[in-house]
């Protein structure tokens, strides 16, 4: 394992986990980062940590950034910014809110399914298909079908065979998160922050996928790395859509390095642009 100096001490890291997940999904980083980073990381809207939304108005990525401003530890300075498929999603809407506060971003298959848009023929393939696959899990929501949404949803990103090789705890885990699953589908759908605005970043992005990513976070991730002015794209060998479980150990080391080395870093000023 690869020694990390020490981050500016009063600096967190902030880590956000996939949907169906929750904040423990990053407990291995907490360990192999001991000593280098603090980690923070907070369970999402949907979780038992959380709650549901309370559903005042339809929900939007906005909404989950602006209650993790309010966090403990985040509610003043800069921070590194962590975050895996919904959870890289929300980071990056989150990274456009405070650009000035956001010491570097690390992503790992981040679901910005907005950008598949922008990405010509290839994205649009893209979109739809991932489209279909939230259709599947609202549909089974609404027919009270919830075991086929989740097996749908599940053997999406893990590939076939998945979900009935899941302990049942964690099938009904994932059963419990389907209302915020379908709420995640559509905040990521919806979310309309222009190109220009990535162009303006100017803190130091990775961009992970792993070596057998789906369509639609391989062209998001892409995107990502022609959109913002210096981001880096890593793949992780063998690994697919939940490298930060299956293959913590090298997504984690990819993580650390990149932050230790921000931390480092003089840091170029955020660039603000209004949204077109």
């Amino acid at each position: 394992m690869i020694r990390h100096s020490r981050v500016t001490e009063e600096m967190s890291t902030l880590a956000l986990h996939c949907s169906g997940a929750s904040g423990r999904q990053w407990r291995r980083l907490q360990d192999q980062g001991a000593g280098a980073i603090r980690v923070i990381a907070p369970d999402l809207y949907g979780t038992t940590g959380a709650g549901q939304w309370p559903g005042q108005h339809a929900f939007s990525l906005a909404d989950e950034a602006e209650r993790l401003l309010s966090l403990p530890g985040l509610q003043a300075g800069r921070f590194h910014l962590v975050g895996h498929s919904y959870g890289g999603g929300a980071a990056l809407k989150l990274a456009t809110m405070v650009p000035d506060r956001i010491a570097s971003l690390t992503l790992y298959e981040p679901s910005a399914f907005h950008l598949l848009q922008l990405m010509g023929p290839r994205g649009r393939a893209a979109f739809r298909d991932i489209e279909r696959v939230a259709r599947a899990v609202a549909d089974a929501l609404l027919s009270g079908h919830y075991r086929a949404g989740a097996k749908s949803f599940v053997d999406y990103w893990n590939g076939p065979g998945s979900w009935d090789a899941m302990k049942p705890e964690r099938q009904s885990d994932v059963v419990r998160s389907l209302p915020k699953v379908c709420l995640d589908f559509r905040a990521l759908f919806e979310e309309d922050t222009p190109r220009s605005v990535y162009g303006a970043l100017r803190f130091p992005v990775l961009v992970m996928t792993g070596e057998f990513t789906p369509a639609p976070t391989r062209v998001v991730a892409e995107a990502l790395v022609s959109f913002v002015p210096g981001a880096r794209r890593l793949s992780i060998p063998g690994a697919g859509h939940m490298g930060p479980c299956t293959h913590a150990e090298a997504v984690n080391e990819a993580i650390l390095a990149h932050i230790c080395k921000a931390g480092r870093a003089p840091q170029r000023r955020a660039l603000r642009l209004e949204a077109a």
